[in-house]
């Protein structure tokens, strides 16, 4: 061994015991510790949920997901028995209940808006394009920063075009909005 190394020697021993030392005070100082035995974990077969979790088990749904039907948990035992609520008033200018078009093909009208009209029971382009001057207002009353789009993005006139499924003069007027 050269001499060099044979000095150092002691300095690395005692360089190493410090990091040693260090590391079993950091170790011992931290909050977070395991007592006991092992519990399993929350994935193992009949293990209880996870404490974390049981808040946002036991909370309800928020209003703008209430969908007017119960919740209710279900385990292996209990199915989830689900049963149509009916709803207090049907949804306004209505045409039928199973009409929906993809409303972003309005110019000016993206995932945001299609979601707060969606939550007032406007899904398709012949509810919008039947819109009198009361019901834009109505509507644009309830669009917040959005408010005046109807009118400045022309929505009705792009809704006839497109429940009438005239895609070219929609084109035409509104450009291509693939």
């Amino acid at each position: 061994m050269p001499a060099n190394f044979q000095e150092a020697l002691p300095l690395i021993l005692l360089g190493l015991a410090l990091l040693v030392a260090l590391w079993v005070i950091v170790r011992a100082s931290r909050k977070t510790k395991v007592i006991g035995e092992e519990k399993g974990d929350v994935l193992d077969e009949g293990a209880a949920p996870a404490g974390r979790n049981q808040a946002l088990i036991d909370s309800s749904p928020s209003a703008s997901q209430d969908t007017g039907i119960p919740l209710e948990t279900a385990t292996a035992e209990k199915p989830v028995n689900v049963e149509p609520v009916a709803a207090a008033s049907p949804p306004p200018a209505a045409t039928s209940a199973s009409a929906t078009d993809d409303l972003k093909r309005i110019k000016g009208l993206g995932p945001k808006l299609v979601t707060l009209l969606a939550e007032q029971g406007i899904t398709s382009f012949e509810q919008i394009a039947s819109w009198t001057d009361a019901d834009i207002e109505r509507v644009d009353a309830t669009l917040g920063r959005f408010s005046g789009r109807i009118t400045r993005d022309q929505w009705v006139e792009q809704a006839k075009l497109l429940s009438a499924g005239d895609d070219s003069s929609f084109s035409k007027a509104f450009g291509n909005n693939s």
